[in-house]
């Protein structure tokens, strides 16, 4: 066996010759066969990327003898063929991009060093909204509006898509990010031909949403990563890692008649939610793979965040090439992904029982049909059992009130479901479920059943395949009917963007506080991030989603009771309209290789609307002082040539919120739509803008002055040191005052006092977003003390420059006493530390002492934070290496 990580080999296929790295260079076949595919990957990164620096012969040698228990704190550096971003994180990236290329002329330097070193995808898929929805003219009138809202944005954009080299955009009005990767951007296997020779190698990617992880269905290796950290792989830098645990998940059996790949994944998610893989790989295995259509692997890799996971990665196998040659890909690259998995021990073969940290198995004949709700992903419901859980979020005595909308008049009631969405990455990917979803539509039609009056119903479709093949099937008509026309192609419901409801339904909710519920076919149902209005959210397949326009109540059993009635007045049962599986079957033929193909033949192009948009031809963005949509950033101001030799050191820290459990990036980071009552919404007022223009935050992430005053102002954000309020609220210490979280922030900082977050346990879970640290950063908190965190927040954290702590086993903030009223003094901190000590004087003089861990986890981490981030140690390298 040959120890040289060095060693390359020739793979000849499509009579080429292609030059690859062997793993087989550095292990047994035997151990090759033991190691999971996922480890296989990093692998042969490593293999490439050695250059005795970030990656040296021992970490390749290292991972190359990888046990189930021999690496856990083993740390390498993972190097993405690309990066794949979404316009709400994807602007804030380019914006710190185009700040830095300031930043380096200001340090003397060469702003054209600026650029991303990998390929860069960005698809413009968050920013549509549902206005209009229930009308043939729907689709357009957003894209209208969706254009009107966001032309700084997506001017700035059209600047950075000329200006950056290895940048490209995808427009608006095309698709879902996730399912344009998956159908469109994702290679499977990469070729690079810088060198004169044609480099061969697993494609491989971070990106700047969670949901990253769908394309881990087409045994593509990526995750979701912070904006911060997506920037640094962007201009170059390896990602620091620790040698993941990896959990294999065996898949057997078959799905019964009646259950989706939604009821699947979201038992898979309750499974691994219970077991605990939050920092984990899973990896699915087993011959019940060989039955798995791609599109449900897809689904089930999407969810990973929602069960913890930073990856559930499926290996490559006859069903991947399968879908490459659906979607359009060449015969040449499914030759070249067949052949150079094979030569790698990366090919699934029957029987095959890699070696995993732990594993679970699930038997696909037991799944039955399933929800989850009303406030996690995880939370995993029998449908049978939806009706019961909803009775307890609403009072015993139900609530109602008169309304008429569009000349009808009905009661609404505790427990209506007002939003009916088809939406998200996770099902809209999926043909089986949205051809289930238009079965269901046209049974019901032929029925005579309808839509309730006060569901908002809506369908977005992860690209504009999906209607071409619904439109075949002949089913779209049929979800016309019941009320789902396409509204738009991008994510809305389930980021938040599910527009407004009608005024008469929301007036009478507000009036009477009506306890309502959402219906979506999402994957995150967090408090207030569907609608500030609906308190429950369940997630559902989209055939149970317009199962539930039609019967209108969560408080009724779908399973036994009738949904409606017929003509005749019949009573109508969920059985008599949902579809057998031969029926979805024989509509899985309206799907044809063509439709990718030209649906994807000049995806960068755009619409008319995109084309027109004018651009500055200066490689230096030229700031706009009165756009409340793109500003220069403050993190490079003041900065030096060098770090700082010393790390930062904090004494007297006031706390700013004590939060509890389970506080997710959607409490943290500004998310959906906002009032004029709101701190960012009296900035933008003073602007000059007006309510109706404020579009929501998520549009906003280019601007830190909108950014910041929204950071910890979720309407459901529950400070313990403001007792009896919710939202964005704490006390300051300085006047002892109930203020806005945004106006404490300001005092505070304006009399040079360092702020501190105290939280419980699973703090940060949630979409990885980058503003979740930097509105913190900029609000001044200094650091961050909890009971556990999830992955990507830390290290987002991290990123910029915000010391991220970690409460001792068996200690907690009620457990040591602390109330939130305390000074805060650390003691010195040094790099690599372990533990840190805290002193907490109490207003009567009292002192608490206790010990805290220090959560920078890597070498690598801790020069981001004596750097004070890393952006600020990104240029500082680059202008360095002139």
């Amino acid at each position: 066996m040959n120890t040289n990580p060095n060693k390359t080999d020739i793979l000849k296929v499509n009579g080429k010759e292609y030059t690859y790295y062997p793993l087989a260079s550095v292990t047994s076949s035997e151990h090759l066969a033991k190691l999971p595919f996922s480890i296989k990957i990093l692998l042969e990164n490593l293999l490439r990327t050695t250059d005795e620096e970030s990656v040296t012969t021992d970490d390749v040698m290292a991972l190359a003898t990888w046990t189930p228990s021999s690496l856990s704190e083993k740390e390498i550096s993972f190097s993405p063929s690309r990066v794949i971003l979404q316009d709400f994180t994807g602007v804030p990236c380019v914006v710190d991009l185009a700040a830095m290329r300031d930043a380096m002329v200001n340090l003397g330097g060469d702003p054209n060093k600026i650029n991303p070193q990998v390929p860069v995808d960005l698809v413009i898929d968050h920013s549509v909204m549902v206005d209009y929805f229930g009308s043939d003219e729907a689709l357009e009138k957003n894209a209208e509006l969706e254009f009107e809202r966001n032309h700084e944005r997506y001017q700035f954009l059209r600047w950075g898509q000329k200006a950056f080299n290895r940048f490209r955009v995808v427009p608006p009005d095309t698709g879902i990010v996730h399912q344009v990767n998956l159908e469109y951007l994702a290679e499977v296997v990469f070729q690079n031909n810088d060198s004169g020779t044609t480099l061969v190698y697993p494609d491989s990617l971070v990106g700047t949403d969670s949901h990253t992880t769908m394309i881990n269905g087409l045994g593509v290796l990526g995750w979701g990563v912070g904006g911060i950290e997506a920037e640094a792989a962007m201009l170059g830098q390896p990602i620091t890692m620790l040698v993941p645990d990896v959990v294999g998940f065996e898949l057997t059996g078959k799905l019964k008649s009646g259950v989706t790949a939604t009821d699947l994944v979201l038992t898979v998610t309750q499974m691994l939610r219970k077991l605990g893989v939050v920092g984990k790989f899973v990896e699915f295995f087993g011959d019940g793979l060989a039955d798995l259509p791609l599109a449900d692997r897809a689904t089930i890799a999407n969810m990973a965040p929602e069960y913890g996971a930073t990856c559930g990665i499926f290996p490559i196998d006859d069903e991947t090439l399968n879908y490459m040659r659906l979607s359009g890909r060449s015969e040449e690259l499914i030759n070249l992904t067949r052949e150079y998995a094979k030569a790698q021990g990366m090919w699934r073969n029957t029987g095959d029982r890699p070696s995993y940290t732990e594993t679970l198995t699930l038997d696909m004949s037991t799944v039955v049909p399933s929800v989850a709700g009303p406030k996690r992903p995880q939370d995993r419901l029998d449908l049978n059992l939806l009706s019961q859980k909803a009775h307890e979020f609403v009072p015993q005595e139900r609530k109602s009130a008169q309304v008429t909308l569009d000349g009808e008049t009905f009661i609404l009631q505790d427990g209506d479901v007002v939003i009916n969405a088809i939406t998200s990455c996770t099902n809209t990917s999926n043909p089986s479920v949205l051809l289930a979803a238009g079965l269901v539509a046209k049974k019901a039609v032929e029925k005579g059943l309808k839509r309730k009056p006060w569901c908002k119903t809506s369908l977005a479709p992860g690209s504009q395949v999906v209607t071409d093949y619904l439109a075949k099937s002949g089913l779209l008509p049929y979800l016309e009917q019941v009320g789902f026309h396409v509204v738009g192609y991008g994510c809305t419901t389930c980021i938040g963007n599910s527009g407004p409801l009608p005024d008469p339904v929301g007036d009478a909710i507000d009036a009477h506080d009506l306890t309502v519920a959402s219906v979506l076919s999402g994957n995150r149902n967090f408090e207030g991030r569907v609608h500030a209005k609906v308190k429950m959210n369940f997630l559902a397949s989209p055939p149970l989603v317009v199962a539930y326009s039609l019967l209108g109540t969560v408080l009724k059993d779908i399973t036994t009771e009738a949904i409606g009635q017929n003509d005749k007045g019949e009573d109508v049962y969920l059985k008599d309209i949902w579809p057998s599986p031969e029926e979805v079957q024989a509509q899985l033929s309206a799907i044809q290789r063509e439709m990718y193909v030209s649906g994807y033949d000049d995806v960068f192009k755009g619409s008319e609307m995109w084309q027109n948009i004018e651009i500055s031809e200066s490689q230096i963005y030229d700031w706009d002082d009165s756009s409340t949509y793109i500003k220069n950033p403050p993190y490079f101001q003041g900065m030096s040539k060098e770090a700082p030799e010393s790390l930062p050191q904090i004494k007297g820290a006031r706390v700013l919120a004590r939060l509890g459990d389970s506080i997710t990036t959607d409490h943290i980071s500004p998310a959906g739509s906002f009032k004029a009552e709101t701190p960012a919404g009296q900035y933008l007022v003073a602007r000059g803008v007006e309510p109706k223009d404020f579009n929501s935050y998520g549009s906003r992430r280019g601007n830190d002055d909108v950014m910041v005053r929204g950071t910890f102002a979720n309407i459901r954000l529950r400070n313990e040191i403001a007792p009896g309020t919710e939202g964005g609220f704490t006390t300051n210490y300085l006047s002892g005052e109930v203020e806005t979280i945004y106006e404490a922030s300001m005092a505070y900082q304006a009399a040079g006092v360092p702020l501190i977050v105290i939280a419980g346990q699973e703090y940060g879970t949630g979409s990885s977003r980058d503003w979740a640290a930097k509105g913190t950063i900029l609000l001044g908190v200094k650091a961050v003390i909890t009971e556990s965190f999830e992955r990507i927040h830390r290290s987002n954290l991290v990123g910029m420059g915000v010391l991220p702590l970690q409460f001792k086993d068996g200690e907690n903030r009620d457990s040591l006493g602390l109330n939130g009223n305390e000074v805060f003094d650390f003691d010195t901190l040094n790099k690599g530390a372990k533990v840190l000590g805290v002193t907490a004087t109490s207003p009567d003089g009292s002192v608490k002492k206790f010990e805290v861990r220090v959560r920078i986890d890597t070498p690598k981490e801790w020069a981001y934070y004596q750097h004070g981030g890393i952006l600020q140690y990104v240029l500082r390298q680059l202008d360095k290496n002139a």
